[in-house]
C-alpha cells in the first residue's frame, strides 16, 4: 500500500491543472466539519458531488442534524466549481447487522473497519451510477482514524466496481487544523462521537 497518498493527490491535481481538465469527484462526507477543509481544498480542481451516506449514525435526529449542517456548509462555503449534495439511504439497521458480533470491539478496531467498508462500498456504487471520474472520503481527515486502512478498503472496493478511488490523507498539510478553523468560522456543529451507538456509549461512560 502506498503511504504517500497526499503526495499522489497533489501530483494528480498538478496534472489536471496542466491539462486544463475539470473531472467530477464524488466525496463521501461523514459530517460538515470533516468536509469543510476537503471542499475548500478540492473545489478549485473538481466538480464535486457530496454523498452523505452514514447509516452508522444510529440516532435519527442526530443524523438529520448532521445532514442539515452538511447542506448549510455547501450553501455557504465559497467554491470555484459546482458542489452538489446527494443523500444516500438511511438504514441504521443495515449498519447494526453488518457489525453484529463486533459490538465489544474497541474504537478503531474491526467494527470500525466494517463501517468504513460499508460506506466506501456505497460511495463506489454512487461513483459508478453518477459517472464520476473519482471518489474519496473525508474520513481520512480525522486524527482518530487510520488513513492507510481506509485507503486500502477504498482501493479494494473501487477495483470491484471498476471505478477510480483517490487515496487521501487530509490530516497532512494542516488539513485537520484548517477544518477546526472553518468549523469555527461557519459555526458548524462538531459532534464528540463518530455516530454509532457504540461510540456514543464510550463517550457517555467517560463523562
Amino acid at each position: 500500500m502506498n503511504n504517500n497518498a497526499q503526495k499522489d493527490m497533489d501530483k494528480l491535481i498538478e496534472s489536471i491543472t496542466f491539462e486544463g481538465k475539470l473531472p467530477t469527484l464524488l466525496i463521501h462526507a461523514c459530517c460538515a466539519p470533516c468536509s469543510s477543509y476537503v471542499l475548500e481544498y478540492l473545489s478549485e480542481f473538481f466538480n464535486i458531488i457530496v454523498l452523505y451516506y452514514n447509516p452508522n449514525i444510529t440516532n435519527r435526529d442526530e443524523y438529520r442534524y448532521r445532514l442539515s449542517e452538511e447542506a448549510r456548509l455547501i450553501s455557504e462555503l465559497p467554491h470555484k466549481h459546482e458542489i452538489s449534495l446527494v443523500e444516500g439511504d438511511y438504514n441504521p439497521g443495515l449498519f447494526l447487522e453488518s457489525v453484529k458480533g463486533l459490538e465489544n470491539e474497541p474504537e478503531g478496531g474491526r467494527r470500525c473497519e466494517v463501517c468504513f467498508e460499508l460506506r466506501l462500498r456505497e460511495a463506489a456504487v454512487y461513483c459508478k451510477k453518477l459517472g464520476a471520474d473519482f471518489f474519496l472520503t473525508t474520513l481520512t481527515i480525522s486524527p482518530l482514524k487510520n488513513a492507510q486502512k481506509i485507503n486500502e478498503i477504498g482501493e479494494r472496493v473501487a477495483a470491484e466496481y471498476g471505478v477510480n478511488y483517490l487515496p487521501s490523507d487530509f490530516k497532512k498539510k494542516n488539513g485537520y487544523k484548517r477544518s477546526i478553523e472553518l468549523s469555527r468560522e461557519y459555526n458548524l456543529y462538531r459532534q464528540n462521537y463518530c455516530g454509532c451507538v457504540f461510540s456514543k456509549s464510550n463517550i457517555d461512560n467517560t463523562d
